[in-house]
């Protein structure tokens, strides 16, 4: 299966904004290095030799453009006890439109792509850890309710990186570069009580771009800010917390392609593979995933570039240093039907299972 050009949509507010080099360096920092302290817009304007206002200005205004999606705490879902994962389904090519609003629907369904492939529609899905139904009830209901010819479910086997940084200041040959592998991430479900449940309640979703961005939240919760901040590292500690970031808009930023590279490699190497795989700069995602007679490939990687030529370079120096690939497709996403973070312990995964269970 040939990679092929996707056939880009116009959207509202899509083109890429021109961004200057303080700009990079913010949104840089932002992404990956965003301080959990009381005063977190503070130590990022310190690193950057600006004053705070200057940075807390920016990142409204950059909101504002659609560059930054939101600042968040990215919780851990598996972490968490829930059950999720990436799901390719056959749909109607010709309206699309009809089975990603009815999948959209779903509360733990936080992606979703048309992408070019036989199989077209590909999203991920999670569902609480007391759910009546399960993944496989659910997909059952979306399958009958969008009439999907075919789904494929391709759960996380082994979880080599997810880490969503579009390196704003680097070229392709940076992306294209591998560092240090690393050994695959542990995903089993962690223990936490109901303070941690409370803090997840007051601090997931949008944080405010204010001097103290959690002090709302401890007021909700009934603690200190300190006190809450120790316990968002806490939390990072025992894996319920991957960090606080930026999540940004990637065509705003500039990143208007991005390519799920597929990977058969022999099943004695894939341990290996996975983890050079995902040493590479440009790869934000890599997984272990099942095969079916019809889909014959164990490893996902994403990369993001500034073009599908600059996805194509990551990919093509991924197959270079693995050395052992069998054989590779690379899907491109044409349409981004959602992308959310999901929310945790709300009424909305019961309330949806009341109505379609």
């Amino acid at each position: 299966m040939a990679a092929v050009t996707p056939k880009i949509r116009s959207r509202k507010d899509g083109s890429a904004v021109p961004l200057d080099a303080f700009d990079k360096q913010l949104l840089d920092r932002m992404q990956g290095a965003f301080p959990i302290v009381p005063r977190p817009y503070a130590e990022v304007a310190i690193a950057l030799g600006v004053d705070e206002d200057v940075v807390l200005r920016r990142v409204r205004e950059l909101i504002e453009q659609r560059i930054i999606r939101q600042v968040t705490p990215i919780f851990d879902t598996r972490a968490l006890g829930y059950s999720s994962m990436l799901v390719a389904a056959k749909v109607d090519a010709e309206h699309p439109w009809r089975p990603a609003k009815i999948i959209n629907a779903h509360p733990g369904v936080s992606h979703n792509y048309l992408r070019n492939h036989e199989f077209n529609m590909w999203f991920t899905v999670a569902t609480e850890p007391d759910s009546t139904l399960g993944l496989e009830g659910t997909l059952e209901v979306l399958k009958a309710q969008t009439g999907a010819e075919s789904v494929r479910m391709l759960p996380t086997l082994k979880l080599f990186k997810i880490r969503m940084d579009l390196e704003m200041s680097g070229d392709t040959e940076t992306l294209a570069k591998a560092a240090e592998a690393v050994a695959p991430a542990e995903t089993e479900a962690q223990p936490y009580d109901e303070l941690d449940r409370a803090v997840i309640r007051a601090t997931q979703g949008d944080l405010p771009v204010v001097s103290e961005p959690y002090a709302d939240a401890a007021r909700e919760v009934g603690m200190p800010v300190d006190a809450l901040v120790a316990h968002l590292e806490g939390m990072v500690e025992r894996r319920l917390l991957r960090r606080v970031a930026a999540i940004l808009f990637h065509r705003r930023a500039g990143f208007s392609a991005n390519g799920m590279g597929v990977w058969k490699v022999p099943q004695d190497r894939v341990l290996e593979a996975g983890m050079r795989m995902s040493a590479f700069r440009g790869i934000s995602h890599c997984y272990e995933r099942p095969t079916y007679a019809d889909w014959p490939y164990q490893l996902f990687t994403m990369a993001h570039g500034r073009s599908k030529e600059e996805c194509d370079a990551i990919l093509d120096a991924v197959r270079d240093e693995v050395g052992c690939v069998e054989d590779r497709a690379t899907l491109y996403s044409s349409t981004e039907f959602k992308k959310v973070r999901l929310l945790y312990f709300t009424e909305d995964f019961k309330d949806w299972e009341r109505a379609h269970g």
